[in-house]
This record gives structure tokens, sequence and C-alpha cells, in this order.
């Protein structure tokens, strides 16, 4: 297994694993359940350490795509956006750390804290996503903007696709 492939193994879990965070978070608040919140802080924590093979990877994974051919400044614009969430990742396990510690304790600030863990963790999904696609984009023109399927590589569907658009305009057209 080369750095690229490691890489692509490993990058989906920084991303993923704060979405059942939140979900299993938002369950706490809604079931009233410090069990339940506890768990989602644990979730998040092990996001933040996910976070540290997929970064740790990205060097290696971008001198394979750059012998590969890959455009450069599509590499360089998904490593700046990829510092910025991991670094955004490990402010949530920690935050998601001490919420954890005030809500064993029983502390007053436990509420206060999940609450800062809940709209954290929305800015760093936010940010996942927005990695996630400058990755995508580096091999996969389909997740770029502007993205046409060519006319020729689906020609009988795009014919059936326009004669069934012809059709429904000439019914709009006979409904008045």
């Amino acid at each position: 297994m080369n750095d690229a492939h490691f890489h692509l193994v490993t990058n989906h879990f920084p991303i993923l694993v704060p979405i059942l965070g939140l979900v299993v978070l938002l369950l706490g608040f809604t079931f009233r359940s410090e069990v339940i919140k506890r768990v989602a802080y644990f979730i998040f924590i092990l996001g933040a350490a996910s976070t540290v093979a997929a970064f740790s990877s990205g060097e290696g994974a971008e001198e394979v795509l750059e012998h590969m051919g890959a455009d450069h400044r599509m590499i360089h614009e998904h490593e700046e956006m990829a510092e910025t969430f991991a670094m955004l990742s490990y402010a949530l396990g920690l935050l998601s750390l001490l919420a954890l510690f005030a809500s064993w304790k029983k502390m007053k600030m436990a509420t206060i804290a999940g609450v800062v863990v809940l709209l954290f963790s929305g800015v760093v999904i936010y940010m996942g996503r927005q990695t996630g696609m400058t990755g995508g984009h580096i091999k996969h023109e389909e997740a770029r903007d502007g993205f046409q399927v060519p006319a020729e590589e689906h020609g009988d569907q795009n014919a059936a696709s326009s004669a069934n658009d012809q059709e429904e305009e000439h019914e709009e057209e006979h409904e008045d």
C-alpha cells in the first residue's frame, strides 16, 4: 500500500466521524442524557485522533499524485484546506475532552460546554466537507463545478431526454 492509497483509506474517517458525533450529541440533548452526551464527546475525540492518520499521510499522497501528473494547484488548495480542517478537528477533540470532564464531574459548566461542542462540531463538519471536496477534485473531474457529461458518451440517453423535453413542451403548449 503506497502513501496515496493509505491516505484514501484513512481520509474519510475524520470527515464522517464528527457527523456521527453530532447526531449522538443531539440525541443526548433531546433525551437529556449525560451518558449519551459523553458517548458523543468520545466519538469527537476519536474523530480528532483519526485526523492524525489522514493528515500525516497527505504529504506522501501528494508526492505520488504529483508523480502521476495531478494538478499542483488543486493539491495545494486541498492541502491548505486540510491544514485548517485538521486544526479545527483537533480543537473539537480538545473541547470534547473538556466537556467530557465537565460532564463526568457534574460541573455547572457541563451544559454550556456541550452547547459549545455542538456548535463547533457544525464548523468542523462544514470544513470537513470542503476539505473532502477539494481532495475529490484532484482526481475526480465529475466532482468539479461545471462538469458536463460528454454528449457522445450518452448519445442514446441524451436523445431520449431531448425527446422527452420536447414532448413535455408540446403538452404544455396544448394545456393553455
